[in-house]
């Protein structure tokens, strides 16, 4: 919605437009409106099955952690409709960054949710791969990147600074920009002529800092790699570093491509969408190399005799 510039196109909360928001009639559903409304509903309804889900885990789990996500996944839903809620009625560009990032939270514990309640993760052969400690801490740090690169593209859209830079890989035609008054009165001189809002200095260096870490996240995606096929210990989580590697450098073009686009609407929202994929990725990644490690599972290379044969020799 916000990349379609439609964010706040219904006014209140929780009703929409005096109606009761689920008696609002259809015949109104028209422009902004539509997609501000059925995001409403969809919001509705994932909570009401979370609310489902919730109560059947702890009815039914017997594995207390799943009974406690299950919880935790409730109550982040709820807070997730109070901030949507929020925002609208206090008009607060602010609290959609913080609507946007624990929307990207809950999608990662509904991912783990999804994985751990599932037949092969009970027969414990969903964990069965293991690499090494050095690719566990090298695939958590990558994941940390990737969640607070999501916070940054959060709080470009909402604060409206996701085009402060027009240009790519350079910015302004510099590869650190001047942002000293003179330039920054400059470029708004510019801005204001073809018809775009200004910017300022902090706008600039927050976009900046997205592609700064963008290229840690590029290195670090590139690393897991690396030590996924150059250890044999490591080698049966290869192919899942290589999709992972894949969805960075995808992202990093679809970045690019939203620049270039004069930020299309709909090439933005794909790159917002690849990126929530690309940290649930790493989420479930990180996970599966956890959880193996903690069962001590260890995939043992072709290069390495057997133990048995090795005790009779």
């Amino acid at each position: 919605m916000t990349s379609k510039g439609v964010g706040m196109s219904v006014p209140d909360w929780p009703t929409t437009y005096g109606y009761n928001m689920f008696l609002f009639p259809v015949s109104g559903w028209v422009g902004g409106i539509f997609y501000e409304h059925s995001h409403r509903l969809i919001a509705s309804g994932v909570g009401l099955m979370t609310m489902i889900l919730a109560a059947w885990l702890l009815a039914s789990e017997k594995r207390r952690w799943v009974r406690n996500l299950g919880f935790i996944a409730f109550v982040m839903v709820c807070i997730q409709g109070l901030l949507g809620g929020l925002r609208v009625s206090l008009y607060k560009d602010e609290i959609g960054i913080f609507h946007g990032t624990l929307a990207q939270s809950f999608f990662c514990v509904m991912g783990i949710l999804a994985i751990a309640t599932s037949a092969r993760f009970r027969r414990r052969e969903w964990d069965s791969f293991i690499p090494d400690t050095a690719l566990r801490n090298t695939a958590i740090a990558a994941t940390v990147l990737i969640f607070a690169q999501l916070g940054l593209g959060a709080t470009m859209r909402h604060e409206h600074a996701g085009l402060a830079i027009p240009d790519f890989p350079l910015a302004y035609g510099k590869i650190l920009p001047d942002t000293s008054p003179a330039a920054i009165a400059a470029i708004n001189e510019k801005r204001l002529a073809d018809d775009q809002v200004p910017t300022n200095a902090t706008f600039i260096w927050v976009q900046m800092v997205h592609r700064f870490v963008a290229v840690l996240i590029l290195a670090a995606v590139a690393a897991v790699a690396w030590r996924a096929f150059s250890n044999p210990i490591a080698r049966s989580a290869a192919g899942w570093s290589l999709v992972w590697l894949a969805m960075v450098v995808a992202q990093v073009f679809l970045g690019a491509w939203t620049i270039w686009s004069n930020k299309a609407a709909d090439v933005a929202t794909l790159h917002m969408a690849l990126g929530a994929l690309t940290l649930l990725f790493g989420v479930v990644f990180c996970f599966r190399l956890c959880r193996g490690n903690q069962a001590g599972r260890f995939a043992i290379p072709d290069t390495i005799p057997n133990p048995e044969h090795a005790r009779t020799v």
